[in-house]
């Protein structure tokens, strides 16, 4: 939803959409563009702050691209859009950027998320009725060649996808980058229901304490956020000390704390029912924020794609990396080659080019990912990839081995064990962590910090002797008990590079996460209805990461780390049950004792969709 955004969010174009701001003006100080400023009135007469940049320097009609955003417009000049937008100005488009309903200059009341409107209500009306209203002013009052096009990265891409649920018929092509589908199972607010702390709560204030955007360090005024997330104590001292049930989104929190009708209405499952607009899907492997959400998107809308217009790309990206940067680094993990530029320019530009100007088609797969590890592109026929791979479990084994091979059946069950403490919870990065800085690349940060830590268990195969590559959907199958009545579970999937790299030699025994998630054991057997866990009685926990291409090369290792706490990113499971954790007590949070089986029936697992080498 962008936290990542919001060092961009006092500069022009918040939405960070195709291209860093760094020295625009500098890259092309006169743009042919002029501005004009406008209040576009919806059907229900609340008019939308927006602003219309049209091409002076040309013959042709040409087609709109709309871009809509609650991070505020900005008083961009047309040097300055030209050079955001190098890979698209040579082609020559009406740039439109909108502050939606509500926010900065616009008319209206803003409401996180709108859920769309009931159909029946003819007079109803959601961020689909104002992108239509917006696009019909547009057509009739600009020079243009009747096709639009929408795009938007994070909050951006959603308010994209929602256009296109009751699309105006000149939409022609969509391009939603790490769009959120569901925020109460994988997105940005929630992942399998444990609720995502300094994000949710910095996010909140940051969209809701006024119309425009409140500085987070205002309220988080720590140079290390753990020790001050910490200090909260427990999720209700939030409203009791600072927000006063002043904000819509933290009421909403604490009164829906389970998948219940708010959360499945406002996810995107029970809308995405038909492709309605050409559709390019993107996704950055390491997008600490909306990672489930264009994956899920692109599987709701692939069911209903007779005429192969959905699409689908995944590239070694953060949170908006596509566009930032040239993408050939994501902190010191190399690439080998300027993969957000090759998308911009080769995939982007080219998919927009073809639907709204008739420009050759760019042939693109069903979906491309980047395979890191081999550091290519891959076009894929179907995602997940159907042919060549066959899944395989890698087994938790004794003296922290791990091993393709199960584990033999004892007499007594085999574990391994560690104390989760809330008042001592594992942090996600290691501290101190600043406020304003390593949000963005926590999730390529050597992980041997937590391999130090009494309550995180690793487990990690011999030097691999051949590559294993790994492509399509990863679950882990935890065999577990608990102390206590409830427990979250944390499981990391880790790349272990060789202890004397030649290649890069400060990366020499990095450990480098490829997949990690997390969840919340009140919900193993139901999201809607949580119950207790059975105190120290052994259940089975499944934990699905949403896509994964990555080739663990032949002299690394394969690693997989458990805990049970993940802070301030997740909030602090009491480990006993309680109705609803937004309102816990201090008492209620207590230590448990965690036991993770690896044998026989209760061999815990994690299997892996392993494609076979090209011969």
């Amino acid at each position: 939803m962008n936290r990542a955004i919001k060092p961009f969010l006092r500069a022009v174009f918040a939405l960070a959409l195709f291209a860093s701001f760094v020295s625009i003006e500098a890259q092309q100080p006169e743009a042919p563009f002029t501005r004009t400023e406008e209040m576009i009135p919806m059907r229900d007469g609340v008019k939308l702050h927006t602003f219309i940049y049209t091409p002076t320097k040309t013959t042709e009609k040409l087609p709109i691209l709309f871009l809509r955003t609650p991070y505020g417009t900005g008083d961009m000049t047309p040097a300055q859009l030209a050079g955001a937008l190098s890979e698209l100005t040579a082609d020559g488009y009406i740039i439109v950027n909108q502050d939606i309903r509500g926010r900065f200059k616009s008319e209206g009341q803003f409401m996180m998320l709108r859920q769309p409107r009931d159909p029946k209500d003819k007079n109803a009306i959601d961020e689909s009725t104002d992108a239509y209203d917006t696009i019909e002013y547009l057509l009739k009052n600009t020079s243009n060649n009747g096709r639009v096009g929408m795009a938007g990265t994070s909050y951006g891409a959603w308010l994209t996808v929602m256009a296109g649920l009751d699309p105006h018929p000149a939409l022609k092509a969509s391009v939603p980058a790490a769009s959120p589908a569901d925020m109460w199972i994988g997105d940005d607010f929630h992942h399998n229901g444990a609720f995502r702390l300094s994000y949710g709560l910095e996010y909140t204030y940051m969209m809701e304490s006024s119309k425009e955007i409140t500085n987070t360090a205002n309220l988080v005024n720590k140079d290390d956020v753990y020790q001050w997330y910490l200090d909260l104590g427990p999720l209700a001292n939030a409203d009791a000390k600072y927000f006063k049930k002043a904000l819509p989104t933290w009421n909403d929190f604490v009164n829906h704390p389970d998948y219940d009708a708010f959360w499945k209405r406002q996810g995107f499952a029970p809308w995405l029912n038909r492709v309605t607009v050409p559709t390019l899907n993107v996704a950055g492997w390491w997008d600490q924020e909306d990672f489930y959400g264009p994956i899920t998107i692109y599987q709701l809308l692939e069911r209903h794609d007779t005429e192969h217009k959905n699409f689908l790309v995944v590239g070694p990206w953060n949170h908006g990396g596509w566009s930032r940067s040239d993408g050939r680094k994501l902190g010191p993990v190399d690439f080998g080659s300027e993969t957000s530029v090759y998308y911009r320019k080769e995939v982007m530009a080219k998919f927009l080019a073809h639907y709204l100007k008739d420009k050759p088609d760019p042939n693109l797969p069903e979906a491309l990912t980047f395979r890191t590890g081999d550091n290519q592109w891959v076009r894929n026929d179907a995602w997940p990839p159907k042919r060549n791979v066959a899944e395989r479990s890698l087994y938790f084994q004794e003296k922290g081995g791990l091993s393709f091979e199960a584990p033999a059946s004892k007499k007594a069950p085999a574990f391994d064990s560690y104390v989760s403490d809330p008042a001592n919870p594992v942090p996600y990065r290691k501290r101190p962590i600043p406020l304003k800085t390593g949000w963005t690349t926590w999730q390529i940060n050597d992980q041997r910090f937590a391999a130090e830590r009494p309550d995180v268990l690793s487990w990690q195969t011999e030097i691999l002797t051949d590559d294993v590559i790994v492509s399509g959907k990863i679950t882990a199958n935890l065999f577990a008990s608990t102390s206590g009545t409830d427990s979250d579970w944390i499981v990391k999937l880790i790349d272990v590079y060789p202890e004397n790299y030649s290649a890069d030699p400060t990366m020499s025994g990095y450990e480098l996460m490829i997949a990690g998630d997390v969840l919340r054991g009140r919900y193993r057997n139901s999201l809607e209805k949580p119950e207790p866990i059975p105190a120290n009685s052994v259940q089975q926990y499944k934990i699905g990461f949403p896509a994964n291409d990555h080739v663990f090369k032949k002299g690394h290792r394969i690693m997989v780390q458990v805990q049970s706490s993940w802070f301030p990113l997740i909030d602090r499971n009491p480990q006993k049950f309680v109705p609803n954790i937004f309102l816990a007590n201090e008492s209620d949070f207590q230590q448990a004792t965690q036991r993770i089986y690896r044998s026989g029936k209760q061999a815990s697992n994690i299997t892996l969709p392993v494609r076979a080498a090209a011969r």
